[in-house]
């Protein structure tokens, strides 16, 4: 192995105009709660302190070439971001982790550079990383790598929070919560009958609303905040006759179909949590406890539940068949593809199929759309950031996640001339959502024009521009437009 002097590691340390990627996730997760402390373990020039502070957090940090007689703090939660892969000893790698987890009292955010950035880095192999033109060294992990190493310094399971960072918890209660927010919601649309009272009080009795629809069972004392519970009682008196209110101007099915919901929202959770090794039940955070009492009896048979739920992942017939029978997404012979926001409405197999992909990734912030691949082990994540506004989206980058070979890998298609484009919107989105009829009405309009009669033309932007010149046709807004005349009109 080839011997490292020196390096320049304070050249690392960014000017920062807002959050760091790892920061900002924590604050939307979150991870960094209105009264947590925050330490930043190398924390360069100090940006990620002054925008929490600017937020009113209280938060402080150390680093050896910036602020080297600050002083170490423990704190709820303690940033090491973007660190460990600027340091070239894998021993002194080591013991910085350690340091920075010693100060962790909550959640230590870990975060690190992956491979892919590498493709287009100038310098050196040196050690297990780069040395770049600037005298700096940088590792890059693979994200699978970057957990498992983490794992064994510390002898603590970290969880992915998105491609090159990860969470490390303290407290198993809190790990566990996390992980069944992490389960996605669907809520069918719901009719409130005309009642006055209950006009009256919409907005103080709304918490209470959503504590039900979210556990489809009313709330114990303690469960809602001190100024949601007041906002209930000063509406009503007392919970119960708050409770019975919201029943009275609902109708019964409705809740019927919360409680089937929320019961496949915890097996999806059930089998998430095997990732980490089965919690017990004295682990678990007392709502969550009381959800899984109420809607499954005993926490035995929520995870006996579970397992099988799991164990149904690994069985591609069944993923395939979960796959054709799904009421939302589009179908194609290779895989189903679906907007995030219609993900809680998925067959459970199919959630927890995209949920063994974030365990390994974590969430691809600017991801919108999921490629849930049939033929094969894979999940991909795609980003298509004109999604609302462009009627025919072309793709940004993808996150693809190989399941077999437990292997995190992107493709940036945003230089590319000829990216893949999107028809059909109305397929890959909600059963209920208010966009549909939108899409619906373009897709009529294109068919009517002609504009899918070769599909095998249409699926990237240069094929589908050929189509619309052929027909002499531009899409204006959601709107087929040629010679003056809409279709859609």
């Amino acid at each position: 192995m080839t011997t490292i002097g020196p390096t320049a590691r304070h050249k690392t340390a960014m000017v920062r105009s807002s959050l760091s990627r790892p920061m900002g996730l924590a604050l939307a997760d979150g991870i960094i709660e209105r009264e947590a402390t925050v330490f930043d373990y190398g924390c360069g020039r100090g940006g990620d302190i002054r925008h929490l502070q600017g937020l009113g957090f209280s938060a402080s940090g150390w680093d050896p070439a910036h602020r080297p007689n600050a002083e170490m703090v423990s704190s709820n939660v303690v940033n090491l971001g973007y660190v460990i892969n600027v340091i070239e000893d894998p021993i002194e790698r080591a013991q910085v982790l350690r340091s920075a987890w010693n100060l962790t009292r909550n959640v230590l955010v870990v975060s690190a550079r992956l491979t892919w950035e590498a493709r287009e880095l100038v310098g050196r192999r040196v050690g297990d990383g780069i040395l770049t033109r600037m005298g700096t060294f940088q590792k890059f992990y693979d994200q699978s790598e970057l957990a498992t190493w983490i794992e064994s310094v510390l002898g603590t399971k970290p969880l992915a929070a998105a491609p090159g960072v990860f969470y490390v918890f303290r407290d198993e209660a809190a790990q566990q919560d996390f992980i069944a927010n992490r389960v996605y919601q669907y809520r069918p649309r719901i009719i409130i009958d005309p009642h006055e009272e209950y006009e009256r009080n919409r907005e103080n009795l709304a918490p209470l609303f959503d504590f039900l629809t979210a556990h489809a069972r009313p709330p114990k004392r303690g469960e809602l905040s001190a100024e949601a519970e007041a906002c209930v009682l000063d509406a009503s008196g007392t919970l119960g006759r708050a409770v019975n209110l919201i029943y009275q101007v609902t109708d019964d099915s409705h809740w019927e179909q919360v409680r089937i919901q929320r019961r496949s929202e915890l097996l999806v959770y059930a089998a998430m949590s095997r990732f980490g090794g089965k919690p017990r039940f004295s682990q678990l955070g007392p709502t969550l406890q009381r959800d899984i009492k109420l809607h499954f009896g005993t926490y035995r048979e929520l995870t006996n539940q579970g397992d099988r739920l799991l164990a149904a992942v690994g069985n591609r017939t069944m993923v395939l068949m979960s796959a054709r029978s799904s009421k939302v997404g589009k179908q194609t012979p290779s895989a189903l593809y679906i907007h995030r926001s219609a993900l809680g409405e998925l067959p459970p197999i199919l959630q927890v199929y995209e949920g063994c992909a974030r365990v390994l990734a974590g969430t691809v912030e600017r991801a919108n759309m999921v490629k849930l691949a049939v033929n094969e082990p894979q999940v991909s994540f795609l980003s298509y950031p004109d999604f609302e506004r462009n009627a025919h989206p072309t793709l940004h980058s993808a996150v693809t996640v190989n399941l077999r070979r437990l292997s995190v890998d992107w493709r940036d298609y945003s230089k590319s001339d000829n990216p893949p484009l999107l028809h059909r919107k109305e397929e890959f989105i909600g059963s209920e959502d208010g966009r549909r009829s939108l899409y619906a009405r373009l897709t009529a309009a294109e068919v009517r024009a002609g504009l899918y009669r070769y599909p095998e033309k249409i699926g990237s932007l240069r094929g589908w521009e050929r189509v619309l010149d052929s027909h002499g046709i531009r899409i204006r807004g959601h709107r087929v437009v040629m010679a003056g005349r809409s279709y859609d009109e």
